[in-house]
């Protein structure tokens, strides 16, 4: 997420705290890199030269609490005046005992339609029983990719391929879902590039129509800071709850797209990490700085964890940890590895941990754990539950099944006994701990 601007952030704290005397040089030499490096993930230049002179204040006149290194008291100071900047969290939620109107806005390109299938997911997690109407009708194809996103996940769409009027198809929607008792019908909208007039007075007709609960503006976060006069245009419209930064995975200019998204005074509610459709994350200004700064976000790592829904299996758990585990066993963990998203997205959420990996180490262990799970999944079943039964023609057979070499089979068997052996030797005491309050 925003590697450049990690990157750089890290870099510049990092030179900080390898200054031997912190005197004003050293604090005047920070403030010019955390200048270049907002510049250049597309800050707002007013922004930036408030910013450097509000930190540059602060740890020249500041005095560290006592036992505080003054190096450990200029980041903290750098860490609350980016979260000011990135605006206040806000609570999003919903009355369950009424059905709830979202409508989403937005111009084309924006990911729009994608958003509408990840708030239903979220939603849906959060147990809202939810529906959705395709009123983008102006965009080919609009409605059958809404229809596919939300087959994965089993929420209802309404639509008319043949009917050319968003604000006919948004109220029949509602008619529609109104009877099913539903706590959240979300509305997906049109969009337009060329035509930003004729979107502006269609979401008006919309809004005045359906009356929303919540109005929420999605916005592309690699157009950096033009996410001010688009969020400022659809506010003067129609009155936005809640703005949504999508496509924070790889944008450079995601950190001007934050900064200009806050600065309209609407909170941002959601921000796009990912093309999974669990890529969408509450936004926490203090939490995503932290993860900037590798600071880490443990809460937001705990909630993947307990998004998995890992299985309540007390005899899988007994035998994994009596060190009896199975191929099978080992499968399982995969698994669920897989369901948390990329191994690079996990370990940014610890302190301190993505950026003692590189990226090529991160890519190679990723590739190995895919690499075992086709292998396994090559295995018959009575391989995986008795591997000490594996001989070199097994191990010629089950290499060439899943497309690999025989020292990767051999390499994994080797790397299952080492794991056996190591939770047999501790008798599985926090590995039982650890898993047990996962599952609580």
């Amino acid at each position: 997420m925003l590697s450049s601007l990690q990157s750089g952030l890290r870099n510049a704290v990092s030179r900080l705290l390898g200054v031997d005397v912190i005197d004003e040089a050293a604090v005047k030499a920070f403030v010019k890199d955390l200048q270049r490096t907002l510049l250049q993930a597309d800050v707002n230049v007013k922004i930036v030269l408030q910013l450097s002179i509000i930190i540059e204040q602060r740890a020249l006149q500041e005095k560290p609490p006592v036992g505080l290194p003054r190096k450990d008291h200029i980041v903290k100071i750098l860490y609350e005046e980016l979260s000011k900047i990135l605006g206040e969290e806000i609570e999003f939620s919903l009355q369950k005992n009424k059905t709830n109107i979202l409508l989403l806005i937005g111009i084309q390109g924006s990911g729009k339609t994608t958003v509408t299938a990840k708030i239903a997911r979220y939603l849906t997690k959060k147990e809202y029983s939810v529906g959705i109407v395709a009123a983008d009708t102006f965009r080919p194809g609009a409605l059958i990719q809404l229809k596919m996103l939300c087959e994965k996940i089993n929420v209802p769409v309404y639509g008319d391929e043949n009917e050319k009027s968003a604000v006919k198809v948004a109220a029949e929607g509602i008619n529609h879902f109104t009877k099913s008792n539903l706590n959240v019908i979300i509305i997906d909208t049109s969009g337009r590039h060329k035509e930003e007039k004729g979107l502006i007075e269609e979401m008006k007709q919309i809004n005045s129509k359906v009356n929303p609960d919540k109005v929420l503006l999605v916005i592309d976060g690699t157009i950096g800071q033009q996410c001010y006069s688009q969020a400022e245009a659809f506010h003067n419209a129609v009155p936005v709850g809640a703005i949504i930064v999508t496509k924070l995975d790889g944008a450079s200019k995601g950190g001007g797209a934050l900064a200009a998204a806050a600065a309209t005074g609407t909170r941002i509610a959601f921000i796009g990490t990912g093309e999974r459709i669990d890529d969408l994350e509450i936004f926490s200004p203090v939490r995503f700085v932290g993860r900037l700064l590798d600071m880490g976000d443990l809460h937001a790592l705990l909630e993947r964890v307990k998004d998995i829904e890992l299985e309540a299996d007390n005899k899988k758990i007994q035998r994994i940890t009596s060190g009896k585990m199975t191929i099978d066993d080992l499968y399982y963990q995969l698994e669920q590895i897989t369901k948390m998203g990329s191994l690079k997205k996990i370990l940014e959420l610890v302190p301190g941990f993505s950026s003692n990996l590189k990226d090529q180490d991160m890519e190679g262990i990723e590739t190995k754990l895919k690499r075992w799970r086709v292998i396994i999944q090559s295995m018959t079943k009575y391989e995986r539950q008795n591997p000490d039964e594996l001989n070199s023609s097994r191990i010629r057979r089950i290499a060439k099944g899943s497309g690999n070499a025989e020292k990767d089979v051999k390499e994994m068997m080797n790397k299952y006994k080492q794991t056996k052996s190591m939770i047999k030797a501790s008798r599985g005491r926090e590995l039982r701990q650890m898993m047990k309050r996962l599952q609580q």
